[in-house]
């Protein structure tokens, strides 16, 4: 049973939402602040986390960013209609998804079932062995998809979902360009718009972290105006 924490100020959001989850064979915590979720988090993860961006105390950009600095946990955001400007800065901080408010329960279902999806630590019978869930090898970089785990000349980096899909569809034809409209399609659904610079910044928190494996990482090449591109080392 995966946990979800369900971070929002509005009290009827957190009663309605959660037993809508629970209903659906989620564990639910919930909290009406980013610094009561922080609190809790700091002695358990959840496996996801829902936040809404504009709460008392710490809201969800705050929250994201501490989160960032020590997990890799899928987080969606609940913004409002008037949000786009937060939407896209999360995105760019490291959130996976975004619902907006007011918003069909079920999507938000759909949303967070697609994340655990994604990163599903153990292989059920369904899945098969394709380019996307085989383990691969490019060099010095080593991606299991089935664990979510990646490696970089035997060090472990940890990607969150957005950054880990970006790399494997760059890795996966070392050589070949993707641009920018390809990467969004690998990171997104064709519900949730991002721009170029959106895409620019995830690939930009990217490399950082590979680097914090190996301070001469190069592998993603820019092609400026046209894409990126992965050299196999």
């Amino acid at each position: 049973m995966s946990k979800i924490a369900l971070v929002d100020d509005d009290r009827n959001i957190l009663t309605s939402v959660s037993m809508t989850l629970e209903a659906e064979g989620f564990e639910v915590e919930t909290y009406n602040d980013g610094q009561a979720a922080l609190d809790a988090f700091n002695k358990k993860l959840p496996d996801m986390a829902v936040l809404d961006i504009k709460m008392p105390r710490m809201d969800g950009m705050d929250l994201l960013q501490r989160l960032r600095q020590k997990t890799a946990m899928p987080v969606i955001f609940l913004t409002s209609k008037d949000d786009e400007i937060d939407e896209v800065l999360g995105l760019r901080m490291g959130a996976d998804d975004y619902v907006k408010k007011p918003f069909s329960q079920r999507l938000l279902v759909e949303r967070i079932r697609a994340l655990l999806r994604r990163q599903d630590a153990v292989a059920t019978d369904e899945v098969g062995d394709t380019e996307e869930t085989k383990v691969m090898e490019r060099g010095d970089l080593r991606m299991d998809p089935l664990r979510h785990a990646v490696s970089w000349k035997g060090k472990d980096v940890s990607l969150t979902v957005t950054e880990f899909l970006l790399l494997q569809a760059l890795a996966q034809r070392p050589g070949f360009v993707k641009s920018r409209d390809q990467l969004m399609d690998v990171a997104y659904d064709d519900q949730v718009y991002v721009d170029d610079r959106t895409i620019d910044s995830h690939i930009k928190r990217l490399r950082k972290k590979m680097r914090s494996a190996d301070d001469e990482f190069s592998a993603i090449e820019t092609l400026y105006g046209i894409g990126y591109r992965y050299n196999e080392e």
